[in-house]
């Protein structure tokens, strides 16, 4: 049977939450797994909503790669909604969302997640209690996170749903130019620090630089994306506006960029 982490367990199952959130745990550079997390939803400016997803995985060193399909998928609907298949350590807030439409109601949106002999599975829903600040700005500073986009003409995202770009192709072994500009309010006056991860794809990805530091108000980045193996990609760059990811408790202030690669041999 699945763990079912909703959020009516957190409430009448404190034993089982705590064994599959291992918080008391003690940390372990490999060997332990990896859950789903149910960051909380958000409105979007169409009427509908985002329910932002991350997750916590459980080794310092260890990343994890459980492929989308059978052991990693989302329901209803398709399998493949955009959570990541690589799971790099430790905890990791809205890392993707699912829109839903206005009428959806007290209907729940199921992500789970398979590893090392047991399955984690987190309900997200449009419970009040979960609404989250993560495009109208974090109340105490009215700081609203970072712009992205990947062309000048190109659309403009915000939040755990962010922006996705048009698909990129490139060959094995070959470096991959991969370039977004951000933009920031600088109401919290620190840099905008963007990371580049792996975010689903069968190989291993290598970034150069992994990161870049731009001004508070943000400007333009590159990096190279080099892949060892063929097939389908999707990378994920965080634009974020604090000097550390400070902000999980309110669910602000990153967004997240998207860019599907396919590499063939």
């Amino acid at each position: 049977m699945p763990m079912l982490l909703t959020m009516a367990a957190l409430a009448v199952a404190p034993t089982a939450v705590a064994r599959a959130q291992g918080s008391l745990a003690p940390p372990s550079p490999s060997g332990r797994t990896v859950t789903p997390v149910f960051e909380g939803w958000y409105r979007n400016k169409d009427g509908s909503y985002s329910l932002s997803f991350g997750y916590y995985n459980r080794n310092t060193v260890e990343q994890m790669e459980v492929p989308v399909g059978s052991d990693n998928f989302v329901a209803p609907g398709a399998a493949n909604q955009g959570q990541p298949s690589s799971f790099a350590p430790r905890r990791h807030f809205g890392v993707f969302a699912v829109v839903v439409p206005a009428d959806f109601g007290t209907k729940q949106i199921v992500w789970t997640v398979k590893d090392r002999g047991q399955t984690f599975a987190i309900a997200g829903s449009l419970r009040p209690d979960w609404e989250i600040d993560a495009i109208e700005g974090e109340a105490s500073s009215e700081n609203t996170p970072p712009a992205l986009r990947f062309t000048p003409a190109g659309p403009e995202g915000r939040g755990p749903l962010g922006v996705t770009t048009a698909p990129l192709r490139t060959r094995v072994g070959v470096p991959l130019a991969l370039s977004v500009a951000a933009s920031d309010d600088a109401k919290t006056k620190a840099p905008v620090d963007l990371t580049w991860f792996k975010h689903q794809g069968p190989g291993d990805v290598s970034f150069a630089p992994s990161t870049n530091r731009l001004a508070p108000t943000g400007g333009a980045a590159t990096t190279t994306a080099t892949f060892n193996r063929a097939g389908e990609y999707l990378i994920r760059v965080r634009a974020n506006d604090l000097s550390a990811m400070t902000a999980g408790h309110a669910q602000c202030c990153w967004t997240n960029g998207f860019i599907p690669v396919t590499v063939i041999p």
